[in-house]
């Protein structure tokens, strides 16, 4: 006579638990992802080491330490940088800005010229000195 153990051991595994936990995560990074602020300006920061030629449709605007604007080389009031920069960069397509403004320069100096960039819906490009 042959005794038989009635606790049998399942070898099936249970998947259950595993898509509790991928769909927590899923919620986790859904809620997540709407805490990041999608109204910052976007500064794009070109690569100091490589060899970055300027796209034609580009207007410089530089900033110097006693804080005169400058649009291509000529020396404009703050007042009449956004009309300037408007009059050059009218009939071109996909229009930027090369800002390059230097580091004693305050903040809010170079956040006018990002302000007429945003306002204009111009890209903008933050020129950086090569190491």
């Amino acid at each position: 006579m042959a005794i038989r153990s009635k606790n049998k051991v399942s070898t099936n595994f249970n998947m259950s638990s595993m898509t509790d936990i991928v769909f927590l995560l899923l919620i986790f990074f859904i809620i997540a992802s709407t805490l990041i602020s999608p109204n910052a300006l976007e500064v794009i920061l070109p690569r100091a080491t490589s060899n970055i030629q300027p796209n034609p449709q580009t207007v410089n605007v530089s900033i110097t330490e006693d804080l005169k604007y400058f649009v291509n080389q000529d020396e404009v009031e703050e007042k009449d940088i956004e009309n300037q920069l408007l009059a050059l960069i009218e009939g071109k397509e996909n229009p930027g800005i090369i800002l390059r403004a230097e580091k004693s320069v305050p903040i809010e100096n170079v956040v006018i010229i990002m302000d007429i960039a945003n306002r204009n819906k111009l890209k903008l490009v933050l020129a950086t000195k090569p190491n």
